[in-house]
C-alpha cells in the first residue's frame, strides 16, 4: 500500500472581530479554504504565511498577530490522491482583505452556517471545531 503525497502548507483562521470566518477560492477550483500556502526555502511557518496572506490578500500582518494553533492533516482540497501537512495560526483582522495573486474569491461567513459552501477537507473536518469555539468567543466578547 502507498501512501499519498505530502504537500506541506500553512494556513491561517482568520475572523473578523464579529465571529465571521474568512475563506478564499483559488483560480480554476471550487472549494473555499482557509487562506495560507506554500512554504518558500528557508522560511518559518510564520514568516510564509505572513508572506501568503500579503499577497493573496493585502493584510499587513507582524508576527504577535498571528497565534499558533498546530499541525494538522488533511486530503488535499486541489491535489487528487494528496494529503496536506498544514501549520496552522489564527489570527482577527479588522480590514476585508482583497482577493489578489491566485485568489479569484474571497468570502466572509458565519462559521455556524457553512454547509452550503464546498469546503476543502482541511476546514471542513479538520479545523471546524476550532473554529466554531474561536468565533463564539469573539461573539460573547460583543455581546455582553
Amino acid at each position: 500500500m502507498s501512501e499519498s503525497p505530502v504537500i506541506r502548507i500553512v494556513a491561517a483562521v482568520v475572523l473578523d472581530p464579529r465571529g465571521r470566518l474568512l475563506l478564499v477560492r483559488k483560480r480554476d477550483t471550487v472549494t473555499f479554504m482557509q487562506p495560507g500556502g506554500k512554504f518558500e526555502p528557508g522560511e518559518t511557518s510564520v514568516q510564509a504565511l505572513i508572506r501568503e496572506l500579503g499577497e493573496e490578500l493585502g493584510f499587513e500582518l507582524e508576527p504577535r498577530d498571528l497565534e499558533y494553533v498546530g499541525r494538522f492533516s488533511a486530503a488535499a482540497a486541489n491535489e487528487a490522491d494528496h494529503m496536506v501537512d498544514c501549520d496552522v495560526h489564527f489570527t482577527v483582522v479588522e480590514t476585508e482583505g482583497v482577493a489578489a495573486a491566485e485568489i479569484e474569491e474571497l468570502i466572509w461567513i458565519d462559521p455556524a452556517n457553512m454547509d452550503d459552501v464546498a469546503l476543502a477537507p482541511l476546514t471542513a473536518h479538520v479545523m471546524r471545531p476550532y473554529i466554531l469555539t474561536m468565533s463564539a468567543a469573539l461573539q460573547n466578547r460583543r455581546d455582553p
